[in-house]
Parts: structure tokens; sequence; C-alpha cells
């Protein structure tokens, strides 16, 4: 029994330093798509366990490389921001920031924490709109995922739909 606690805290530890900005890599895309050479995005920060009394998320299915598991469009603010985020199943991140496209790829852990943040149950208690009608410069966030749009400007708590957009943000150019 020691021993099987023991090797899972040592696989944990092992999970947790593949996330650190020093352990993540991006690495190059598809052949001749342009790639980001800064270090990939610490999800663990972000994606933290849901409250006690939730189901676990589990990760969300994968059918095929070119699935598209998620977008996320990010506009406005004060600047006029127009970003957006896409994951595939493939484990690439696809960014499109001011006309620049780039292709990111994910670790094994990183893939697995993303798709884990989608298949939270949580998610399917999100409204599917929700917006600070007193605030005019918030971003905006629009999702597509599992069949639908959710757009908010994150001015509604929504733990787990936070922890993906915030996720998602990451990856994105700053």
């Amino acid at each position: 029994m020691a021993v099987v606690m023991v090797a899972g805290l040592l696989g944990l530890a092992g999970c947790a330093s593949e996330r650190g900005a020093a352990g993540a890599e991006r690495t190059d895309g598809p052949a001749g798509a342009p790639t980001a050479t800064s270090a990939s995005p610490s999800l663990s920060a972000v994606a933290s366990t849901p409250p006690s009394g939730s189901p676990d998320p589990s990760p969300v299915p994968v059918t095929g490389p070119d699935q598209l598991l998620v977008t996320m469009e990010v506009t406005g603010g004060f600047a006029g921001v127009q970003k957006e985020v896409a994951l595939r199943g493939d484990g690439t991140v696809h960014t499109t920031d001011k006309g620049e496209r780039a292709v990111h790829r994910t670790s094994a852990a990183q893939f697995t924490e993303l798709r884990t943040l989608l298949g939270d149950p949580a998610l399917d208690d999100v409204s599917d709109f929700t917006k600070n009608m007193q605030a005019a410069d918030l971003f905006q966030y629009t999702l597509r995922f599992g069949g639908r749009t959710v757009r908010t400007d994150l001015s509604a708590e929504e733990p787990a739909l936070d922890r993906l957009v915030h996720a998602l943000s990451a990856w994105l150019p700053k």
C-alpha cells in the first residue's frame, strides 16, 4: 500500500514539473505553419480542482486529429482587441492576433488538462450569454465547444468557465 502511495506521489510530482514553464514545450506545428518560440503556459495555476461534492471532470474524448475541441474569440476592451485560440484533436493550439497566426504544440499533460476543463460537468450549467450591461470596456469571450456557443465578459461568477477561459487565454500572445 505504501509503495503504491509513494509511486502515485512521484507520478504527480512528475506531471507538475511537466507543466512548469521550464519543463513544458512549444514545438513546431505542421510543416510550413508559423510557430511560437516562447515557453508554453503553465495551466496548473488556472485549472484548479472543482468544489467538493461536484462530480470529477473527465477529459472530453478525441475522435481525430482534425477535431476542433474548442475555439475562443476575445474581442473588445479599451484597445479593441481581437484574438482567437483553437484547440484541435492532435494537441495543437492555433492562435491569431492582429492577423498573425501561430501553431503551438501542447505537452501530453497540458492537452489532458485542457480536455479535462472542457469535460467539467459544471459547464453544462453555464448560461449561453452573460454580460454586464453597465460596463463598456470589458473583454468579450465567445467560446464554441460541445455543440454550443457561450458568450461572456466574465462578469458573472462561473468557476468552470473562468478556468477554461483563463487556460485558453494563457496560449494567446500578450
